[in-house]
């Protein structure tokens, strides 16, 4: 019998050995890798490559969807995402039960509403369709730039959980078509009335802020695009050196130079 406590111990201190290894190589691993899916998202992780601090490296992991970079991350594939407002990540936590945690806002896109039909949103017709995202953060967001224009009114007190159910008032009857974020530009291509945007989709045919029939407020913080990383690495000596980087002046001056039309309005300040 205590050759068998023997052997079962020894067992265990060598998978404990094993653990304490790994854990110590990956606290030793100095190459950081994110994932991101657009620009200026994709340029920002290109640029903080180039000035990340020793012996720290990063890679650009780019992807074309907006569920790679969460699982990814969450797979521990990336250290991970530059790519998402922290609102979008929370529903990705709760439907996957995840543990990804915000560490650093980056920009807010000023998204609004396109049309290929009407130059203002006064001459905005009874019955037209509008084409809002089908993501539930990203839905809500539409919503209440529409409610804040008086095109809609949403249930009082509704927040970032808002969707179309929550519309008490809708006087000119829009009808709304719940579309992916990134088939919208094809939406407005398509000859939908009024289209929700983000502009480094809409510039792809040539328009930008200016163009907009309606713009989200800029004083608008909770849809800044964040640094997400797991909980277990949101101090780690590795995101810290990649948050450093994210806002470095050398990054900030890329978003600002893609920035031209008032695309982005930058969430942080050069080392802080």
């Amino acid at each position: 019998m205590k050759k068998i406590i023997f052997v079962a111990l020894s067992a265990v201190l060598f998978l404990s050995a094993c653990n304490d290894e790994k854990t110590s190589t990956n606290e030793e691993d100095t190459h950081i890798i994110i994932a991101s899916q657009s620009e200026p998202l994709t340029d920002m992780v290109e640029a903080a490559a180039e000035v990340i601090e020793e012996p720290y490296t990063m890679e650009l992991l780019e992807v074309n969807d907006n569920i790679q970079y969460n699982e990814a991350t969450f797979n521990d594939e990336v250290d991970g995402s530059l790519a998402q407002h922290e609102l979008y990540m929370e529903g990705f936590n709760e439907e996957a039960g995840a543990d990804l945690v915000a560490i650093q806002p980056a920009y807010i896109s000023n998204v609004g509403f396109y049309s290929p039909v009407y130059d203002s949103i006064d001459e905005v017709e009874d019955g037209a369709e509008v084409a809002i995202p089908s993501d539930p953060p990203n839905e809500a967001r539409a919503l209440h730039i529409l409610n804040g224009a008086g095109l809609i009114t949403l249930e009082d007190g509704i927040g970032i959980e808002a969707s179309v159910d929550d519309i008490v008032e809708n006087p000119h009857n829009l009808s709304f078509t719940h579309v992916d974020l990134f088939n919208l530009t094809a939406a407005y291509e398509d000859g939908v009335e009024l289209v929700f945007e983000h502009p480094n989709f809409i510039e792809k045919v040539g328009l930008y802020p200016k163009d907009a029939v309606l713009l989200e407020d800029k004083d608008e913080k909770r849809f800044a695009f964040q640094l997400v990383t797991r909980e277990g690495k949101a101090n780690s000596k590795k995101m810290q050196a990649a948050k450093k980087a994210l806002t470095s002046q050398e990054v900030y001056d890329v978003l600002m130079e893609e920035s031209e039309h008032d695309q982005f309005t930058p969430a942080f300040e050069p080392g802080e």
